[in-house]
């Protein structure tokens, strides 16, 4: 019988280090070791698991094929071990660890700063690291490891990804006070396309949205694209057109009436449902624990308060 391989624990950060920066010498200089105690590390990985983790060249290291599937294990493995020393420390009363967050821009421009401000007050010695992404790469990213929590819009059932909260907001026409549009209750986006357009770039789940409506509107319509969901608001605020997205990111707005939003009802009523994943099967570091919790919490508090009337009402699943 063949004796089990063991792949130690310092060589796996050696690994993640060298994968990171691209170099033995610099991997040394971060982890305060040796180059040549590094080199060996990897050395030791290679053969533990008989097969080349890097491609060598002037130009530094490089993973190869079998390199990038191992990268995956070892983020895994070092999220792993943050969540035991988290334990630890909550154990301890420390009460500290590191979150990375992933989320789309819309909860980033006033959802996600009030919660992360709240949290970071009550867990003074917890970091909290912030990525802003599309829904189309959120998924990649909670799976991986790369990050402990994704808040994103319309995000498909996947096996390895788990749902904690899911609300349903309606898709509506965005417009300054001043706007034809302003006075009505709700619109068909028929209607909208008598005045500019701000839409959003493939990528967005609202392009996905109105991907067929788009499809339909007249080259020579007067149309601004972004990628961003910031930028469309300032647009709308500036009279630029009509952009389309949820309230989730022009909460302030609302309240001030410095821009309204106008349901989609015609030719349906279009619904994008904003969810908070994490990676199935996985228990979360201490620290990223708490942050669901006060997460959810104020989500549940600040949708409830600025949800219109014919939204969905939210579930909550564990």
């Amino acid at each position: 019988m063949t004796a089990k391989r063991r792949i130690h624990a310092t060589a796996i950060y050696c690994f993640d280090c060298v994968r990171r920066l691209g170099s033995i010498r610099e991997a040394s200089r971060s982890l305060n070791m040796a180059t040549s105690a590094v080199s060996r590390q990897i050395q030791k990985l290679e053969d533990d698991l008989d097969i080349q983790l890097f491609e060598r060249s002037t130009n530094g290291l490089t993973l190869t094929s079998a390199g990038e599937s191992f990268a995956r294990h070892a983020q895994i493995v070092l999220k792993d071990a943050d969540r035991l020393y988290s334990e630890i420390d909550a154990i301890k009363g420390i009460q500290k660890g590191h979150i990375e967050l992933a989320t789309v821009e819309g909860p980033s421009i006033e959802l996600i700063p009030r919660i992360v401000k709240h949290f970071t007050t009550r867990f003074p010695n917890i970091t909290v690291g912030i990525h802003v992404i599309g829904s189309a790469k959120m998924p990649e990213l909670i799976i991986n490891g790369e990050v402990d929590v994704g808040l994103a819009f319309d995000i498909e059932n996947l096996r390895n990804l788990n749902q904690l909260w899911v609300k349903r907001y309606a898709l509506g026409a965005v417009v300054a006070p001043d706007h034809p549009l302003a006075h009505k209750s709700q619109v068909s986006l028929q209607e909208c396309t008598t005045y500019p357009l701000i839409l959003s770039k493939k990528g967005l789940s609202i392009h996905t949205h109105l991907s067929h409506f788009i499809n339909r509107i007249e080259v020579s319509h007067q149309i601004i694209e972004t990628n961003s969901v910031g930028l469309s608001r300032k647009l709308a605020l500036s009279g630029m057109g009509v952009a389309f997205q949820t309230i989730i990111g022009i909460e302030e707005d609302l309240a001030k009436q410095t821009l309204c939003h106008i349901p989609i009802t015609r030719p349906s009523i279009i619904n994008s449902e904003l969810g908070v994943y994490v990676r199935s099967n996985r228990i979360l570091p201490v620290a990223a624990d708490y942050f669901v919790r006060d997460l959810i919490d104020e989500l549940n508090q600040a949708t409830g308060s600025i949800t219109p009337g014919d939204a969905f009402s939210a579930t909550l699943s564990s």
